[in-house]
């Protein structure tokens, strides 16, 4: 049977009004995990026939290994497109991970559905929000949507670890919390409040007292670390992992990553994850 150019229809990204890039294009961008991609415009739009009694209506079944995860950790989310009737696997066509960025959905990840109609896609948002799973289908099976799925991000110590690593080379000033210059405290109550929402005194000997006490063994990166005399707090700064913190170390000197310089010193953790 012959179907005029006026009879297909072009694929659209539901509420967006942008369509979808052609098969090629989709594939051959290589997106990461966590990259926003819109969706390009009309003229590399996949063309598909118009359904007819003899389309397969297919379903799509999603899910996340986690809704709350730490900043800086990769979701796992996981696809499984099924023939509605049936159950059985649909091993057809390609599903993309989309994310509701800025009143619209963007295209993250295309992935080929093998055989057992199941794809696994993992990516790391840095912001809470919402996820989902789209097909276009094929001419033989329906397109279909995942449910929204939503993600909650939480601060982390790779998040107070990365806010520290911004400040390198800020120059020590006595007094100073930020943000071009620091003294020891200052630079911690800085990062902590920046990328955990945490409000920690401008004493050392004052911010030992907040957070979650860690034995050292058991510290992990962007905990809280406070040397001290006795038990008297007198510097702080950010656990870097294997032996390092990054901190603001005295007058003349700048924030970096330097070696843990004593064994006396308390743990403190400020984030959930």
């Amino acid at each position: 049977m012959h179907h005029s150019s006026s009879g297909r229809v072009r694929a659209t990204f539901a509420g967006t009004g942008r369509t979808a890039t052609s098969l090629s294009l989709a594939l051959g961008l290589g997106l990461g995990a966590g990259q926003l991609v819109a969706t390009p415009a009309a003229s590399a739009a996949p063309v598909l026939q118009a359904a007819t009694s003899s389309t397969v209506k297919t379903t799509l079944l999603d899910s996340v290994n986690t809704t709350t995860l730490g900043w800086g950790s990769k979701v796992r989310v996981t696809a499984k497109l099924r023939d509605a009737k049936t159950g059985k696997a649909v091993g057809a066509g390609y599903i993309r991970l989309q994310a509701w960025r800025n009143g619209a959905w963007h295209t993250w990840q295309v992935k080929k559905v093998p055989a057992s109609g199941t794809v696994r896609f993992y990516t790391m948002p840095l912001i809470s929000g919402y996820l989902r799973t789209f097909t276009y289908g094929t001419s033989k099976y329906t397109r279909a949507y995942g449910k929204t799925l939503h993600v909650k991000v939480v601060p982390s110590g790779r998040e107070v670890l990365a806010e520290a690593r911004r400040h390198t080379g800020a120059l020590y000033k006595y007094g100073a919390s930020g943000p071009k210059r620091f003294d020891c405290s200052g630079f911690t109550k800085y990062v902590y409040k920046k990328a955990a929402g945490r409000k920690l005194p401008h004493k050392a000997n004052s911010q030992q007292r907040y957070g979650k006490a860690v034995s050292k063994s058991k510290k992990r990166i962007g905990d809280l670390i406070v040397f001290r005399s006795g038990s008297h707090g007198y510097h702080a700064a950010v656990y870097a992992g294997g032996g390092y913190m990054y901190d603001s170390p005295h007058s003349g000197a700048r924030v970096g990553k330097h070696k843990i310089f004593s064994k006396s010193y308390v743990v403190r953790r400020l984030t959930p994850a």
